[in-house]
C-alpha cells in the first residue's frame, strides 16, 4: 500500500485514467451507475458539502426549537443497566448557549473525534511497513498463492471478518485491496469496492464474537428483562445467524464484484499497473521470513500481557478480555506495533531499511500523507458536534419508531420492516450502539409478544445496521475511502464511491432480509445458548 495520498496529491501524480467496458455497450445498470458517479462528483469539495450541511442545521435546529419539537422516550443507560425516560428536546444553535457551544467547543469537538487519531497512530506503522516494502512483498505473495478467481472471494471474506479488529480493516485492508487488484491486472477501484463492502456494509456480522456483541446483547438483556426478568441472551446468541450471513454475503458481494462492478469499471491502464508483479528477490524472501519471525515475537507479548487471568490488559474489574478492557480499548495500538514490528524486521532482513532515520522518515511520510484528510475529518467534526447538539438525529429516530409500531403490523412483516427503518436511519445516525438503545427497549417487547424471539430482533437489527455505512458520508471513513480512489482515478470523488457501492447496497438489502425473513420462518436457531 502506498502512503495515504491526498486528493491534491493524487491530481499532482495520478494521470487521468480512462476505462472502457468490455463489449462497448453499457447494460441499463452501468448507465444509471454512471449518471449516479456524474452527478454526484459534480458537487462542491466535501468539506464545502459539510460546511453547507454546518449552515443548514443550524437554521433547522432553530426552526424546530421554535416549533417546540421534542420527544419523550426509554432508552437504556448501558453502564446502570436502568430503563431511563427521557426527554429530547430540538436545542438551537442560534440561541445563546448554542452560540457559545460553536465558538468554545470547535477544537474540543476535534480533539474529541476518534478517527483522527485512530487514522495517525495506525499509520505510524503501517507507513513503515509500507516503506519498507513489507506491504508490496506480502500482495505479491498473496497473488503468487491465491488462484487467480478466488482474490475477489478471499479480500471480501478477510473484510468481514476485520470488524473483530475495529478500524484495522478501513485503514489497511482497502488500500491493500486495491493495490492486490493492480498487481494481476484488474481495476484497483474494483478491489477497493469489494474490499469496502465486506469491511463497512457487512460489518455486523462475523464468524467470531467481537466487541460490538457485548454492548449490543447487553442492552438486549435489558430491553428483554421488561417482560421477562427470568429471560436472557448470550454473546454468542446471534452466532449461527452471523456465521450464515458472513458465507452468503461473501458470495454475494463477490459476485456483485465480478459481474457488475469490475466490468463497468473496464481495464485499468494507470502508472501502477503490475508493478507488484514477479516473482520475489533472495532479499525480499528472507525479508518475509524475518516479518514473519516478528508477528510470531509480537503475537507471543500480547498473549502473555493478555491471555493469562489478571493480565494486565484484561480489565481489572472484571478479568474480561473481550468488551470493556485494556487490549480491545487500545486495539489499534495492537495493530500499529504489529505492522511496525514486521515491517522493522522485513526492512532489515530486505535491507530496505539501514537505520533509525529511515524508520522515522517513514513515519514522518505517512502522517503528512493525511494532511488533506485531516483538513477534512475537522469539518466533519465540526457537523457531527452540531448535528449532536440539535438532537435531531435522535427526534428522527424516536418520531420513525413510534410511527412502526403504531401500524399494527404481523409480526414478520413488523421484523422486516425494521430492518428497512433501522437502514434509513443509519445515513443520518451511523452509531450501532446509541441507535439500539433507542429501538430496544421499544422492538424487542413489543416483538417478544407477537411471538418473536429477542435474537431475531437483535439479528434483524444488525441487518439493517450495516449495508448504509458504505454509502453515509458521515460514515467517519467515507472521506478516506474516497481518498483512496482519487489514488488510482484522478477525478474521483464522493459519486465515483457512491456508484461503486450503490449495486452491493441494493443486493445486501434484498438478500440479507430474505436471509433473516427464511431463518425465522424455518425456526432455525439463532446461536448458542
Amino acid at each position: 500500500m502506498g502512503h495515504v495520498a491526498t486528493v491534491d496529491e493524487a491530481d499532482r501524480s495520478i494521470p487521468p485514467v480512462k476505462t472502457k467496458p468490455p463489449g462497448g455497450k453499457k447494460t441499463g445498470m452501468a448507465r444509471m451507475l454512471d449518471t449516479i458517479e456524474r452527478v454526484g462528483n459534480m458537487v462542491p469539495h466535501p468539506a464545502v458539502i459539510f460546511v453547507g450541511l454546518i449552515v443548514l442545521a443550524i437554521l433547522l435546529s432553530h426552526v424546530l426549537y421554535l416549533m417546540g419539537t421534542s420527544v419523550t422516550y426509554e432508552m437504556f443507560n448501558p453502564e446502570t443497566h436502568a430503563l431511563e425516560q427521557t426527554t429530547a428536546t430540538a436545542q438551537s444553535l442560534l440561541t445563546a448557549d448554542g452560540i457559545r457551544f460553536l465558538f468554545a467547543d470547535v477544537v474540543q469537538n476535534f480533539m474529541s473525534f476518534n478517527a483522527v487519531g485512530v487514522i495517525i497512530v495506525a499509520m505510524l506503522g503501517v507507513g513503515v511497513a509500507e516503506e519498507a516494502g513489507l506491504i508490496s512483498a506480502l500482495i505479491r505473495k498473496l497473488v503468487t498463492v491465491a488462484p487467480a478467481k478466488a482474490l475477489t472471494y478471499i479480500l471480501v471474506f478477510v473484510g468481514i471478518l476485520s470488524s473483530v479488529a475495529a478500524d484495522a480493516g478501513y485503514l489497511v485492508l482497502i488500500p491493500l485491496a486495491a493495490s492486490a487488484f493492480v498487481s494481476v491486472g484488474r481495476h484497483p477501484l474494483t478491489g477497493l469496492a469489494a474490499s469496502f463492502a465486506g469491511v463497512a456494509a457487512v460489518f455486523s456480522v462475523n464468524i467470531l464474537v467481537k466487541p460490538l456483541d457485548g454492548m449490543l446483547t447487553e442492552i438486549t438483556n435489558d430491553a428483554i428483562h421488561l417482560i421477562d426478568p427470568s429471560t436472557s441472551i448470550g454473546l454468542a446468541s446471534n452466532l449461527w445467524f452471523s456465521i450464515a450471513s458472513v458465507v452468503v454475503l461473501t458470495l454475494v458481494v463477490s459476485l456483485i464484484t465480478d459481474k457488475i462492478i469490475e466490468p463497468r469499471l473496464g481495464t485499468y491502464k494507470g502508472a501502477e499497473a503490475h508493478k507488484a508483479g514477479g516473482e520475489l528477490s533472495a532479499d525480499e524472501s528472507r525479508g518475509l521470513r524475518y516479518a514473519g519471525l516478528a508477528l510470531l515475537g509480537t503475537l507471543a507479548l500480547f498473549a502473555l500481557l493478555a491471555i493469562p487471568s489478571g493480565a494486565p490488559l484484561r480489565n481489572p474489574e472484571t478479568g474480561a478480555l473481550i468488551g470493556d478492557s485494556p487490549f480491545m480499548n487500545g486495539l489499534i495500538v495492537f495493530v500499529t506495533l504489529l505492522f511496525l514490528a514486521t515491517g522493522l524486521a522485513y526492512g532489515i532482513g530486505a535491507k530496505t531499511i539501514k537505520g533509525t532515520t529511515d524508520v522515522t522518515s517513514a513515519m514522518e511520510k505517512a502522517v503528512a500523507g493525511l494532511g488533506g484528510l485531516i483538513f477534512l475529518l475537522f469539518i466533519i467534526s465540526q457537523f457531527l458536534a452540531v448535528f449532536s447538539y440539535s438532537n435531531m438525529a435522535t427526534l428522527a429516530a424516536v418520531k420513525v419508531g413510534d410511527l412502526l409500531e403504531s401500524l399494527g403490523l404481523p409480526g414478520l412483516v413488523l421484523l422486516v420492516g425494521f430492518v428497512f427503518v433501522v437502514a434509513v436511519l443509519d445515513l443520518i445516525m451511523t452509531g450501532a450502539i446509541p441507535k439500539w438503545a433507542i429501538f430496544a427497549p421499544v422492538f424487542v417487547p413489543l416483538l417478544m409478544r407477537l411471538g418473536i424471539e429477542p435474537e431475531a430482533v437483535l439479528a434483524a437489527y444488525r441487518v439493517g445496521d450495516s449495508p448504509m455505512n458504505s454509502i453515509s458520508p458521515l460514515n467517519a471513513y467515507f472521506a478516506l475511502i474516497v481518498t483512496f480512489a482519487a489514488k488510482y482515478q484522478k477525478d474521483a470523488g464522493i459519486g465515483t464511491v457512491v456508484a461503486l457501492m450503490m449495486p452491493y447496497v441494493i443486493a445486501l438489502m434484498i438478500v440479507w432480509p430474505l436471509l433473516l425473513a427464511g431463518w425465522h420462518l424455518l425456526g432455525l436457531p439463532w446461536g448458542l445458548g
